[in-house]
């Protein structure tokens, strides 16, 4: 199966509201650029560096995503092109966004990382220090980030009742913070959901699924 063909059957069964991230970390330009030919336009890096490198060479429609766990001193080769970070797991790092975020005269949209698997290796917040991130001073101060959303990875499992434990979970905190909205906080985004389980996360109300070997084929 071609990278085209695996992206138009993926597509044609994602509901309308669900956006896809291909998950393209790893992948040479040229599998990239069969991907935007099919018409792919958002890409998840993880790794800060790699995405520079291919956000210089590739189109300048591409929307990148920036999907891995953030180092704070490299923001600022990501500030001037980044479309969405989404693993955002402290009030350090957005403060960092923010700063680089001005730096470029932009404003970067951000999703919270939400710690929910069992595995102690996954990062993330929990509730309360959501909450507090959510309410504290300094936040709604920002105003070069703007948080549309929270992010979070099920437990690496073969147990789907588990997985759906913890999709539900995640989906349960998002409506309950009721798609609060601020100047730099507008809720609309829940991303979970990757190659292995993003099924059952859609049926869990996932809004943006991060979707890597299914198109582009195990390494």
């Amino acid at each position: 199966m071609s990278i085209q063909s695996n992206l138009n059957e993926i597509k044609a069964e994602l509901p309308a509201q669900v956006t896809l991230v291909a998950v393209s970390k790893t992948k040479t330009v040229s599998d990239l650029m069969e991907a935007y030919n099919a018409g792919q336009r958002i890409f998840g890096e993880n790794k800060i560096q790699e995405m520079a490198g291919k956000y210089e060479e590739m189109p300048k429609d591409i929307q990148w995503h920036m999907i891995g766990h953030v180092q704070t001193n490299k923001v600022k080769y990501m500030a001037p092109f980044v479309s969405l970070v989404h693993g955002v797991d402290s009030l350090k790092l957005l403060a960092e966004i923010n700063k680089q975020a001005k730096k470029n005269n932009r404003v970067i949209d951000c999703l919270l990382q939400m710690h929910i698997a069992e595995e102690e290796t996954k990062f993330g917040m929990d509730e309360s220090e959501l909450n507090e991130l959510l309410a504290s001073d300094e936040f709604r101060a920002m105003e070069n980030i703007k948080v549309i959303g929270l992010m979070g990875m099920a437990t690496f499992t073969e147990d789907e009742n588990q997985i759906r434990k913890e999709f539900t979970h995640l989906k349960s905190i998002f409506d309950n913070l009721g798609g609060l909205s601020t100047d730099n906080c507008q809720l609309t985004t829940l991303s979970m959901g990757m190659s292995g389980d993003y099924n059952i996360a859609i049926e869990c109300g996932s809004t943006m699924v991060r979707i890597g070997s299914s198109i582009f084929g195990h390494r």
